[in-house]
């Protein structure tokens, strides 16, 4: 998986080979086929191996935070920073793997909708203790959150410039906090 994640920072998955993967690992091509069926299982084998520990990660970073406005916070700039320090990661998730129809068979995706119940769940629990308006819709609230994330990165990561994490996760949350925050007159209506 090691090979694979180097050349990938080197070049496109569709211009990877199984002898570039073998000779970059010191292996011969039977033994990559002896562990994996073929390269896209491969490719998603690095790809759950990276979002597993992501998510165990930020699940463990959530903790100590209180509240669904600073957990939602900490999970955007969180997610964020992983997509710009881990390149890699974020090409195979945003480019490669989404297009492909057993994808979202697949354990990874069963780990990304993890990642996405963790969004649910503090829009849950914001709603709950009056924090985020109860008008909202909370699974299109997890979309727009996700959906703002990805097209924040996308072309950073396609062109390969920096995300900056902090000015990305303040504008972004700027924008998504100003409407979902509960105000004082709303939380005594219930709204």
């Amino acid at each position: 998986m090691d090979a694979l994640r180097a050349l990938l920072r080197e070049k496109e998955f569709s211009a990877i080979t199984w002898s570039d993967i073998a000779r970059t690992a010191g292996v011969n091509e039977a033994l990559i086929y002896k562990y994996f069926k073929d390269s896209r299982n491969l490719l998603h084998e690095v790809l759950k191996e990276s979002l597993s520990r992501f998510v165990r990660r930020l699940n463990r970073d959530l903790k100590g935070v209180q509240g669904a406005r600073n957990k939602l916070r900490k999970l955007i700039w969180s997610t964020i920073d992983m997509y710009d320090s881990e390149r890699v990661f974020a090409k195979i998730l945003f480019l490669e793997v989404r297009n492909f129809p057993g994808y979202f068979r697949s354990e990874t995706y069963r780990i990304v909708q993890e990642y996405a119940g963790m969004i649910l769940g503090i829009i849950d629990e914001g709603i709950r203790k009056g924090e985020l308006r109860r008008d909202i819709p909370p699974k299109l609230l997890r979309q727009v959150v996700l959906g703002a994330m990805e097209h924040a990165v996308l072309p950073g990561i396609i062109f390969d410039k920096p995300l900056r994490p902090d000015q990305t996760t303040e504008a972004l949350c700027r924008i998504i906090f100003e409407d979902i925050l509960a105000r004082p007159s709303n939380r005594q209506q219930g709204h």
